[in-house]
């Protein structure tokens, strides 16, 4: 059994999540990956497994139970999150992870092709690209963890809706002053408790009037 097993499986549940070991143990093969190319490839910030596996999967978790279905656009995916950590947990779910950093997504593709996801493709390009645009179509459910702003979030997501598209964006503090500009969208707020991160946690969830 993998260090963390436990320790990620308690997690889970305090998210109110049932995880099957199958899952589990695909969420903690990622992050064995992440820690490993992190070495070299400086993916990430957080290079202590222990705190990754707080401030990457459950904070990555943490919005599961409040995921609208369908297929997701993960804008600025990083290293993978939230999108990989959604795609290992939901089979069922088509998720890309766009990201235009060459070493990010070699990681992403190397993951996929090792573990033969079938779910999931990871795609180096700017989210402005118009080929991309093209190409990628539109998506039920648009996430991300890495904008700054709210605004150009929604901005870099707008090619890639339909009428009945969410934006799904996962927040620190709630930025009200952005939301208020944001008036053309019917919008939720959902306040998120991650296990052992005493941080304010948000999904800002945006969806056309």
């Amino acid at each position: 059994m993998h260090l963390f097993f436990q320790e990620l499986k308690k997690g889970a549940q305090a998210l109110g999540l049932q995880l099957s070991d199958e899952s589990l143990n695909l969420l903690l093969k990622y992050q064995d990956a992440l820690v490993l190319w992190n070495k070299a490839y400086n993916l990430t910030a957080i290079r202590d497994p222990k705190e990754m596996l707080v401030k990457h999967l459950l904070d990555s978790l943490s919005i599961l139970n409040d995921l609208p279905k369908g297929r997701l656009l993960d804008i600025g995916t990083g290293g993978g999150m939230p999108g990989m950590i959604i795609a290992l947990c939901q089979p069922e779910r088509e998720c890309v992870l766009l990201d235009s950093n060459g070493k990010k997504i070699r990681f992403l593709k190397q993951f996929i092709a090792d573990l033969k996801l079938k779910n999931v493709v990871a795609v180096q390009t700017r989210v402005e690209d118009t080929d991309a645009i093209e190409k990628l179509g539109k998506f039920d459910v648009i996430t991300s963890r890495a904008f700054a702003s709210l605004i150009d979030f929604v901005d870099a997501s707008q090619p890639y809706m339909h009428d009945s598209s969410i934006i799904c964006a996962m927040k620190g503090v709630v930025p009200e002053e952005e939301m208020a500009t944001l008036s053309q969208f019917d919008q939720q707020t959902i306040a998120l408790r991650v296990p052992r991160l005493d941080e304010q946690r948000h999904l800002i969830m945006l969806k056309n009037k």
